[in-house]
C-alpha cells in the first residue's frame, strides 16, 4: 500500500455516508419478479454497503430504507416491506453485534406494528455498546419531520419558560436534529439514476457532497461504492484516488 492511501485512510474519507437505496423495484422488473423480490435483493447490497464501510473504518453509514411518503404505495407492498423489515432485524442483527456494529433506527416508528417495536427496541438495546461503525436504518423518516420535530422540541421549552423565543437559532435547533451525536454528512449517494434527494437528511446533507448513480440499489457493490468515495474524495481534493486505490485500502481485489 502506498503512502499517499495511507495518508488517505487517515484524512481522505468521508465520516458519515447517506445512501438513498434507490432502484430495487425496477431492478426486480428487468428480472420478470415481484418488486419485493427486488427488495429482498437489496438486503444484499446492504451487506456490501456496510462490510465496506467496516474496512475503511468509516464512523457512519445512514440508509434510506423507508420514508414517510412510502405509505402511499401499494399496500401488499408496503406488509411485505414490514415483512421483509422484521425478518431482516431478527436474522442480521447477531451478524451486525459479532462485528462490532451499533444500529439505530433513525423516524417516526411509533405507526409500526408492535411487534416490530418490540425487535427494533432489542436490536438497538444489543448493539448499544458496540464501538466498530452505526448503522443508521432511517424508517418511516422524512427530513421535513426530523427538523419539524426538533422545532417542537424548542417550541415547548419556550413554553415552558425555559428560552425564549430569540434563543430559537440554528445552534439551539443542531443538537435536536436526529444523529447529531454522530459525524456530519460528508457525502450522499443515490442509486437508481434520479437526481434529487427527497426528503432525506435535508438538515444534515446541508454541505455534503451529492453523488447520484445509475446503479440500481441490487447492484450496488464495493467496486460502485469505491467510485462513489473516490469522487468524494477528488471533488475534496484530497490526494485525488481513484475507485481502485479506494479498493485496495480496503483490501478488495
Amino acid at each position: 500500500m502506498t503512502d499517499s492511501i495511507q495518508d488517505l485512510s487517515l484524512a481522505g474519507l468521508p465520516r458519515h455516508v447517506g445512501i438513498i437505496m434507490d432502484g430495487n423495484g425496477r431492478w426486480a422488473e428487468r428480472q420478470h419478479k415481484p418488486r419485493v423480490w427486488g427488495h429482498k435483493k437489496g438486503v444484499d447490497a446492504v451487506r456490501r454497503a456496510v462490510s465496506f464501510c467496516r474496512k475503511l473504518n468509516i464512523p457512519s453509514l445512514t440508509l434510506f430504507a423507508f420514508s414517510s411518503e412510502n405509505w402511499r404505495r401499494p399496500e401488499d407492498e408496503v406488509s411485505s416491506l414490514m415483512e421483509l423489515f422484521m425478518f431482516v432485524l431478527s436474522k442480521e442483527i447477531k451478524l451486525l453485534h459479532r462485528n462490532q456494529v451499533k444500529l439505530k433506527i433513525i423516524g417516526d416508528t411509533s405507526r409500526f406494528s408492535s411487534s416490530l417495536q418490540s425487535k427494533i427496541a432489542e436490536a438497538e438495546a444489543l448493539t448499544a455498546g458496540n464501538t466498530g461503525m452505526t448503522l443508521n436504518v432511517c424508517a418511516n423518516y422524512g427530513g421535513r419531520w426530523d427538523i419539524a420535530n426538533a422545532a417542537r422540541q424548542l417550541a415547548q421549552q419556550v413554553k415552558a419558560g425555559l428560552i425564549e423565543p430569540e434563543d430559537v437559532t440554528e445552534q439551539a435547533l443542531s443538537p435536536l436534529i436526529q444523529m447529531a451525536e454522530q459525524p456530519e454528512l460528508d457525502l450522499l449517494i443515490r442509486t437508481g439514476g434520479d437526481i434529487r434527494i427527497s426528503n432525506f437528511l435535508l438538515w444534515q446533507a446541508a454541505y455534503a457532497e451529492l453523488c447520484f448513480i445509475d446503479t440500481l440499489w441490487p447492484d450496488f457493490d464495493e467496486q460502485v461504492f469505491a467510485d462513489a468515495i473516490a469522487s468524494f474524495v477528488s471533488r475534496e481534493r484530497r490526494f485525488g484516488c481513484t475507485g481502485a486505490q479506494i479498493r485496495e485500502l480496503a483490501g478488495v481485489k
